[in-house]
């Protein structure tokens, strides 16, 4: 799904809408990606002359395409951010990188959703961790 399709299931809007596309590639299997450009806000003082994507920012493209998971029970609803846990970062994410996540959910308790995901450059590694939402 494009940005605009992406819209429609996000409440995310530029600068913080961080995926260029998604897909749902099966049903406990979602893939999104984004190529950095770097002229980004997030990228301004991090760090001058050697900008690297901020962790926070990777964890947060992450959980954008753990949405594309929930897209049922996203629709109509603001998916929150209950948690993160066990996030490692491996590599550096930089200007001209395109970082593609894998994400998929592993349980639902109420209004919580609970995902995994890994994000990778050039099949490198670079981000993974668990989150946690709540639908409201």
């Amino acid at each position: 799904m494009t940005r605009e399709a992406l819209k429609e299931i996000l409440p995310h809007r530029e600068p913080m809408l961080l995926l260029d596309e998604a897909t749902k590639i099966e049903d406990n299997l979602a893939e999104g990606k984004y190529t950095v450009r770097g002229d980004e806000w997030f990228l301004q003082g991090h760090f001058p002359g050697n900008p690297v994507v901020p962790g926070v920012i990777q964890c947060e493209m992450m959980a954008q395409t753990c949405c594309v998971l929930l897209v049922e029970a996203v629709k109509g609803h603001t998916p929150l951010y209950t948690g993160l846990d066990k996030v490692r970062f491996k590599g550096q994410v930089k200007p001209g990188d395109t970082i593609v996540f894998h994400c998929s959910a592993t349980g639902q308790r109420g209004p919580f959703c609970f995902a995994k995901g890994e994000g990778r450059v050039n099949g490198k590694l670079v981000v993974k961790g668990d989150l946690s939402f709540a639908i409201v």
